[in-house]
C-alpha cells in the first residue's frame, strides 16, 4: 500500500508512518488552499481535505492524507484545533478531528494579525521549529501529549473509518 501525505512536517509524517507501518509513505508539499494559519474549525478541516485531495491527484495509486493544525474560537477564547482527511482511490473522503486546548489570551493579537501559531510558539518558548517537534500541544500539556501523538490519534480515527467502510 502506498500513502501520500500532504506535508513535509516530520511530526505529521511520523504520525502516518506509526499508524500505517507496512505502507510506503511518500510526503509531498501540497497546498492547503486555506489561510497559512487556519482560523476556524471549518477552515482547518477544509485545509486537511484539500491537502488529501491534492495528494490523490498527484499520486492516484495511493491513499491521500492531509493533516492540518489550526486555531478556533470557543466563546471568545482561542483554542488549538487539528483535523485530518483521508481520500482513497475512489475519492471517498473521511475526516476526523482531535484534541483542542486553550491558548494563552496574550496570543490573540499576533494570531489575528496573521502570524502563524508556529512562529508565535517559537517566540513564546525561545525555541526554533516548535511546529516540527513537540508543537503547541506539547508545550501546553507539559509534554504529556506532543504534536506527533496528537496527529497519531487523528490518523487512527481516519484509518479506522476507512477500514470500517471498506470491509465489505
Amino acid at each position: 500500500m502506498e500513502i501520500t501525505i500532504g506535508s513535509n512536517n516530520p511530526t505529521k509524517i511520523a504520525a502516518v508512518q506509526a499508524i500505517f507501518p507496512n505502507a510506503s509513505v511518500i510526503n509531498r508539499n501540497v497546498p492547503s488552499n486555506v489561510s497559512e494559519q487556519p482560523f476556524s474549525d471549518e477552515e482547518t478541516r477544509q485545509g486537511a481535505i484539500n491537502r488529501a485531495i491534492a495528494c490523490i491527484r498527484e499520486n492516484p495509486n495511493s491513499i491521500g492524507i492531509g493533516l492540518e493544525g489550526g486555531i478556533m474560537y470557543i466563546r471568545e477564547q482561542l483554542y488549538l484545533c487539528n483535523w485530518g482527511a483521508l481520500v482513497d482511490q475512489e475519492e471517498n473522503v473521511y475526516t476526523a478531528s482531535g484534541a483542542r486546548i486553550l491558548l494563552p489570551s496574550g496570543f490573540q493579537s499576533q494570531l489575528t494579525e496573521g502570524i502563524e501559531l508556529g512562529d508565535v510558539m517559537d517566540e513564546y518558548t525561545q525555541k526554533k521549529e516548535v511546529r516540527n517537534n513537540e508543537g503547541a500541544i506539547g508545550i501546553f500539556t507539559n509534554d504529556l501529549v506532543n504534536r506527533k501523538e496528537m496527529f497519531v490519534h487523528v490518523v487512527k480515527l481516519l484509518r479506522g473509518q476507512w477500514e470500517f467502510y471498506n470491509k465489505n
